[in-house]
């Protein structure tokens, strides 16, 4: 039973990462992208300064969890080579 009980732990956890990683950041770019061009009304316009401000903290998210993955990864070999400790 304790194995089940491990199992099932540590699944939640899969798939948890899993949405966030293999939907959620899609998810996020697509609305970064979507708020550059909320407000504008045709394709001489000016961007919405908000929408911009939008897009910057989503483009920002996602790319702070490329690279927190990318180090997550390479954490063994920056540690050995190196001697950085990332986490």
């Amino acid at each position: 039973m304790n194995l089940l009980t491990n199992t099932l732990s540590s699944l939640w956890q899969v798939v948890l990462v899993g949405l966030f990683f293999g939907a959620g950041l899609p998810a996020v770019f697509a609305l970064g992208m979507r708020s550059l061009v909320a407000g504008r009304a045709g394709e001489q316009s000016r961007p919405n300064p908000l929408g911009i401000a939008g897009a910057v903290v989503c483009f920002a998210v996602v790319l702070i969890a490329i690279v927190a993955g990318i180090l997550l990864l390479a954490s063994d070999f920056l540690s050995s080579t190196f001697g950085i400790d990332v986490f």
